[in-house]
């Protein structure tokens, strides 16, 4: 029989509270968009707002993980889990948001927005990358990654036949989901005067492809943290993992725009 939830008691824990609190932050990022706050808020607003909704994600396993019993925090599986999700999204905001600009023909467009932060050397340099992206990042990846990780154990633990051909269709299955969901939620029309995509409906159903590059090359690798309770994995295993899933993220995503072009 198939398992959900990790035997880490840590782990099962942290996964629980990654997709309980999903659907918080994604009511509060749809209240800011149906009230018009997106128009409003300056670059001081929109930083607070991110780092409100960002920080349960460390702040409460932080303060009530059964794991904080009987190790220090560095070996915990959720200060694991943040330090593998801050690096990685960070790695998308600063590169990735390139290819989303240049090859995907996403649109930003917030004149109340001054505080930006991106590649110099990466992209064609006409968008700039405006800094409320980096926490909205986080929690985003948080929810498809601790949603991954559990699909990805029910599948791998399910006995079916031929797993190792099903697990890499469910990744991408999972990976597509996730990249067309945020698509269609968040270019719609409420926000479309500050964000859209110039051709939406080829964004959806191949941009969706490859933007779901980052999740292919990122869900396996943090599914395997401390997956095995008797081998957890060390801060810097972790910290490499994550800087080898941005890699492998950077090499798709130039290899797509090679072969397929601009969007």
């Amino acid at each position: 029989m198939g398992r959900w939830l990790s035997q880490n008691e840590g782990k099962a824990w942290t996964e629980r509270w990654f997709l309980l609190y999903s659907p918080v932050w994604m009511a509060a990022m749809g209240l800011v968009m149906a009230f018009g706050l997106h128009r409003h808020l300056d670059d001081l607003g929109y930083t607070v707002l991110g780092l409100v909704l960002a920080l349960p994600v460390l702040l409460v396993p932080a303060l009530m993980s059964p794991e904080n019993r009987d190790r220090p925090f560095r070996e915990t599986y959720w200060f694991k889990a943040n330090v593998y999700l801050l690096s990685f999204s960070v790695f998308g905001s600063y590169f990735g948001s390139e290819y989303f600009f240049d090859v995907l023909g996403m649109v930003y467009d917030y004149p109340n927005l001054d505080w930006t932060f991106d590649s110099v050397l990466v992209g064609s340099g006409q968008q700039v990358v405006p800094l409320i992206m980096y926490p909205t990042a986080f929690f985003y990846f948080m929810t498809y990654h601790a949603s991954a990780s559990v699909v990805l154990r029910r599948i791998r633990t399910s006995g079916l036949p031929g797993i190792g051909l099903l697990f890499p269709i469910v990744v991408f299955v999972v990976g597509y989901f996730w990249a067309w969901t945020e698509t269609r939620l968040m270019a719609n029309p409420m926000i479309e005067e500050n964000f859209y995509y110039e051709k939406m409906d080829v964004m959806l159903a191949y941009g969706s492809a490859i933007y779901a590059i980052y999740f292919i090359c990122s869900f396996p690798i943090y599914h395997l943290i401390d997956e095995n309770k008797a081998r957890p994995w060390s801060i810097w295993v972790t910290l490499a993992a994550s800087f080898s899933a941005s890699m492998l993220t950077f090499y798709g995503l130039d290899l797509a725009a090679m072969w397929i072009g601009s969007l």
